[in-house]
């Protein structure tokens, strides 16, 4: 038998770089009032958010991700024809083919590299960064671009009073390269399948083409709805407070470190009374910096991790060094919770 040469990758990896981007529009809350039976006060005890951004036809998402990618580079002090991957994870890319990844990939001038979109809700960044430290170590890459980017306003029903004031848009992305020290732990990641009907898509794309458009949502004129997000909010709330704290709990098990040894927290940014709850499960002690970017981001999917992480480090409420646990959960459900070195 032909013995296959072994991978000559890095032995580890680590967060090199990262970037945002944050659309121009800021919407406040009174904005989405004036379509929705509601209170400013009421949105703000509900879910912290008291703004979010909102993208223009201009800032699409290979335009946003650009310019999240180009400053994740920069900040990794690397080239853009050294990556040799791209990793896009999104729900909001319309286009069922091609991947939005090689697009962006061309006009960062990268070459040639692998390009793919994965599909996995507010839980894809931990996705993608999993993915992507297995390529520096297997040496499939030298370095791989991690991209989390939606338009959630295109995906957001203004009319209904559970969702529409939860999303925002924007780009997050980090660089991931060789490392001689852990400096991104074991990821603890999976699904339940069994509750993928708490967040869903309202109307499949499908139907519009074979449906009975009678069938169809509507709006207050009559008009057929685009497809939009929706949830069942009490459901998923229990299940990311009860259940996901545990999952954060097992990701610092996993790194062999205790919540004494964090410095930073940086969930998922879906809701303030969630990120508080964790913490309060977590028992995290008052010197770690727990992110809020949800406060004037709005719930961004995929791209609200490593936005909430590129503010911290801009802000200086977070340094080079510092020991972070990240955990992203949403729609599938589907989870992914790491310790990661920040960059």
């Amino acid at each position: 038998m032909t013995k296959i040469k072994p991978s000559q990758g890095a032995p580890y990896a680590r967060i090199m770089g990262v970037g945002g981007y944050r659309p121009v529009r800021v919407v406040p809350n009174e904005v989405i009032l004036e379509k929705i039976d509601s209170s400013d006060e009421w949105i703000r005890s509900r879910s912290g958010i008291a703004t979010r951004h909102w993208a223009s036809p201009e800032e699409t998402v290979a335009a946003m991700s650009v310019e999240a990618a180009g400053k994740a580079i920069a900040d990794a002090g690397i080239r853009p024809e050294q990556i040799g991957a791209v990793i896009v994870s999104t729900v909001s890319h319309f286009k069922q083919t091609p991947a939005i990844a090689t697009e962006i990939a061309d006009k960062l001038g990268t070459g040639k590299p692998a390009a793919f979109d994965i599909s996995a809700g507010c839980a894809g960044f931990g996705y993608g960064l999993t993915l992507a430290k297995g390529m520096i170590i297997d040496g499939s890459a030298e370095y791989a671009l991690v991209i989390g980017v939606e338009r959630l306003s295109d995906l957001t029903d203004l009319e209904d009073r559970k969702t529409a004031f939860l999303f925002g848009d924007g780009a997050g992305a980090v660089v991931v390269g060789p490392a001689k020290e852990p400096a991104i732990g074991p990821t603890v990641w999976g699904s339940e399948g069994d509750k993928s009907e708490t967040i869903k898509q309202t109307v499949a794309w499908d139907e519009f083409r074979i449906g009975d458009v009678t069938q169809l949502p509507v709006d207050a004129d009559g008009e057929v709805k685009f497809p939009a997000i929706t949830q069942e909010g009490q459901a998923v709330f229990r299940w990311a407070v009860f259940e996901m704290a545990k999952v954060a709990k097992e990701a610092l098990d996993a790194a062999g470190i205790s919540a004494d040894d964090l410095d930073v927290f940086i969930p998922h940014q879906a809701n303030m009374r969630i990120i508080d709850s964790m913490v309060k499960t977590l028992k995290l002690p008052e010197h770690v910096t727990v992110a809020r970017d949800v406060e004037t981001t709005g719930n961004t999917s995929a791209a609200s991790i490593p936005l909430a992480m590129e503010r911290l480090l801009a802000t200086g409420e977070a340094k080079s060094g510092d020991t972070a646990l990240v955990i992203g959960f949403g729609a599938g459900l589907v989870y992914a919770a790491t310790v990661v070195t920040l960059p």
